[in-house]
């Protein structure tokens, strides 16, 4: 033991190093199971059963033949649009 330091410097080191340790230990050890829990959550969060699947591919584009007076509609609603600005 040095000569210059007192019984409870030593001890408070001690405590400090010992806290410190504990200190450690239980951050590891939380940042690891926050990291299993991330994995465990995206992976149930892929297969959800509840939820429809996504297409992989776009829907069918339906098209519409216009009547003569349904293209004569939209060309005067056109120029009302463009004339307003």
């Amino acid at each position: 033991m040095p000569e210059h330091v007192s019984l409870d410097q030593l001890l408070a080191m001690t405590l400090l190093v010992l806290v410190t340790l504990a200190w450690s230990v239980c951050l590891v050890f939380m940042l690891r199971r926050g990291r299993f829990e991330a994995t465990a959550r995206r992976a149930a969060a892929r297969s959800l059963p509840a939820l429809p699947h996504q297409r992989r591919e776009a829907p069918h584009l339906e098209t519409v033949e216009l009547t003569t007076a349904e293209k004569v509609a939209f060309a005067g609603l056109v120029r009302q649009l463009v004339g307003g600005r």
